[in-house]
């Protein structure tokens, strides 16, 4: 059964809840990518969603404001923070979530994760639903480093307002690699033929939770920067033999 559910008045402001036939299994939160930018939406979320429900999983496939269309800085993270937490209104099990993120999503996914962490004040501090493991598929891992580098040209800036060395302050807030270690596990999905997403940005990102003593690890896969959201795809198989291990379960 799939549901629409509102968590705040703008039309980006929601998500699609699939929920299981029988005992859900865990509650995983898809993210979707597309740079931050208002061309790409949850549609991109839809095939992992349907073959995640199919497994018995309860998912929040979930919809916030893009640069164009009313996101960017603070406002992107507010959604995701805000999306996530309204799963407590939805009647599901909070107790073990996984949220999956490509892309961007995979910046957001992670970033979410380390929300606990945040200064009061902050965007997305004080969550009322914890995640408890993250899928990074060719995540955007090293916001200052995508900034730099120009990954996906303006993406990173666009999103934050301008460049790190004028807003260390919001980028620290942003970056997953600001948060490391985070206290869960985070599992990298990335191709080296990746050519939106470099390849070193999870590569990276693994080395610096592993010296910090984070849990984290890269599963290296074939195929290009979509394939890792091909539900029909080896790449994508990696991702669901996993989930019982970042559950917890």
């Amino acid at each position: 059964m799939i549901t629409r559910h509102r968590y705040g008045a703008d039309p980006s402001q929601f998500g699609e809840l699939y929920r299981p036939d029988g005992t859900s299994q865990g509650t995983i939160v898809v993210i979707h990518g597309g740079f931050w930018r208002a061309a790409y939406d949850l549609s991109l979320g839809r095939p992992l969603a349907t073959d995640l429900v199919a497994r018995g999983y309860t998912v929040w496939n979930l919809e916030y404001r893009r640069v164009g269309i009313g996101g960017g800085w603070p406002h992107t993270l507010d959604d995701v923070a805000a999306g996530i937490d309204q799963l407590v209104e939805l009647d599901v099990d909070t107790s073990a979530v996984v949220a999956i993120g490509h892309s961007a999503g995979g910046h957001l996914a992670t970033w979410a994760a380390g929300r606990p962490k945040l200064e009061d004040g902050a965007p997305g501090a004080l969550p009322r639903v914890a995640v408890t493991g993250v899928v990074s598929q060719a995540g955007v891992l090293d916001l200052v480093g995508c900034a730099e580098h120009r990954v996906g040209a303006s993406a990173a800036p666009d999103l934050m307002g301008g460049m790190p060395a004028d807003l260390p302050d919001r980028y620290r807030l942003a970056d997953p690699r600001a948060a490391i270690p985070l206290p869960v596990p985070v599992m990298c999905v990335h191709t080296r033929a990746d050519e939106n997403v470099p390849y070193s940005q999870s590569v990276d990102y693994v080395a610096a939770a592993g010296r910090a003593g984070a849990q984290a690890w890269l599963e290296t896969v074939p195929g290009d920067h979509f394939t890792v959201i091909d539900p029909t795809a080896p790449a994508w198989r990696v991702v669901p033999a996993a989930l019982p291990r970042l559950m917890h379960r």
